[in-house]
């Protein structure tokens, strides 16, 4: 019988509604595929900058995503995402345009990261396929409920690059 995974998510909690959601989305294995960090900058590779292209396109597929912050790192990335489900799509018809309320669809967070990971495993694997790009399985997310949270955790988002050496993320790390 397979074990049964346990969800990182929050039991009962409404991933689909409005807030603010901070997320770290990792490459199995830890495996540095996006690039290096160099004088405390990250400096994207190809599948680095496939990964950019394809987080920055979110919007464009999920109308309630906003994307407020992120860095790519060699083998992980973080997020804030925030969702906005006040957004109201507009189709044109001759030149009014109309609302269509039935047309807007709520994504949630989790759709949202299942879409990111697909779009870009499907796009980093047709430009490189001798590469065995994988995300890991799942994603971390934490709700922000305030302000300084949001700040906090930009901070950490903006940083990241600088304290890579001490991140447990990085690989040379893991025997420490």
């Amino acid at each position: 019988m397979l074990k049964s995974r346990k969800s990182n998510r929050l039991p009962d909690y409404d991933y689909s509604q409005d807030g603010y959601y901070f997320v770290t989305i990792c490459i199995k294995n830890k495996k540095e595929y996006f690039g290096k960090v160099e004088d405390g900058k990250m400096i994207l590779n190809k599948c680095g900058e496939i990964a950019k292209k394809c987080w920055l396109d979110l919007p464009s597929h999920y109308k309630n995503c906003i994307l407020v912050e992120w860095i790519i790192m060699p083998n992980h990335m973080h997020g804030i995402i925030a969702i906005d489900n006040t957004a109201i799509a507009m189709v044109v018809t001759g030149l009014k345009p109309v609302t269509t309320d039935k047309q807007f669809k709520k994504y949630s967070l989790s759709e949202i990261i299942r879409g990111f990971k697909t779009f870009s495993s499907r796009c980093i694997s047709e430009i490189n396929p001798d590469t065995n790009f994988q995300w890991q399985r799942s994603f971390y997310d934490h709700v922000i409920r305030n302000e300084r949270s949001l700040l906090e955790i930009r901070g950490y988002i903006q940083n990241n690059p600088i304290k890579w050496e001490l991140d447990r993320n990085n690989p040379e790390n893991l025997f420490m």
